[in-house]
């Protein structure tokens, strides 16, 4: 295996498949599916996971809503997920923990960093939820932020595309994927691959970060083993 201990940044838009809202449980137990291959390989997985399936505190803030009131309910949103996703890996006996930036007692631990590292070192997947505890702040970088915690090797952002392109695939057939990119590319161009503040953490940390469709079955497996899955942002890259 190329990685020993890796986060996986998934989107809450992942987890609805496709429904308008929500959870879609069968394409939950495919995305546990993978996870448990990349576990069985004795890898180390980290999990942060969005919201945006549930409820957005960006779009509720844009309507009238008090932006850090909407964040702290996105936040709670990426707990839901956290729990859902937790479920369906203990269902496939892959030992899980729910860390949350959030007390929240009754149905997660609290994130402590220390015991988040042992949880990795003993086998077990820790999925981070509630964000970074912060209004403000995205999931990026809450993934970010804790792979630089974690010393995770690399940030796995498992989306709907196959990769960075240099305008939107969807409307333009002539879009060019990258194959890799460095982070100043990234910011300059405003890419969107992560947030500014993301991408600022994982290049002060030398964090790649490798982008790929998360719903071609076995693209986990393949990127952890670092067979060319997408796009890779951070190393060598095909534009300076």
């Amino acid at each position: 295996m190329t990685y020993q201990r890796i986060l996986l940044k998934l989107s809450g838009e992942a987890l609805m498949g496709n429904l308008g809202y929500g959870i879609d449980p069968k394409v939950v137990a495919e995305i546990a599916e993978d996870i448990a291959q990349v576990v069985a390989q004795n890898v180390q997985v980290a999990i942060v996971v969005g919201g945006g399936n549930i409820f957005r505190g960006v779009q509720a803030s844009a309507k009238g809503m008090d932006r850090a009131t909407a964040d702290y309910v996105g936040m709670i949103a990426t707990v839901m997920n956290a729990m859902t996703l937790q479920d369906a890996l203990e269902r496939m006996n892959v030992p899980t923990r729910v860390q949350t930036a959030i007390a929240m007692q009754e149905v997660a631990e609290p994130y402590i960093r220390r015991r988040a590292i042992r949880h990795l070192e003993l086998g077990r997947v820790v999925i981070f939820g509630a964000g970074s505890g912060n209004p403000f702040f995205t999931t990026d970088t809450t993934a970010a932020l804790r792979a630089a915690e974690i010393d995770a090797q690399v940030i796995f952002k498992a989306t709907k595309v196959d990769g960075v392109y240099d305008s939107d695939p969807v409307t333009n057939p002539n879009a060019r994927r990258y194959e890799s990119l460095n982070y100043n590319h990234v910011l300059t161009n405003d890419l969107r691959v992560m947030d500014g503040t993301a991408i600022a953490l994982c290049k002060e940390n030398n964090i790649p970060i490798v982008v790929f469709n998360l719903f071609e079955r076995g693209n986990i497996i393949r990127a952890v083993k670092g067979e060319k899955v997408g796009t890779i942002v951070g190393g060598f890259c095909d534009v300076n």
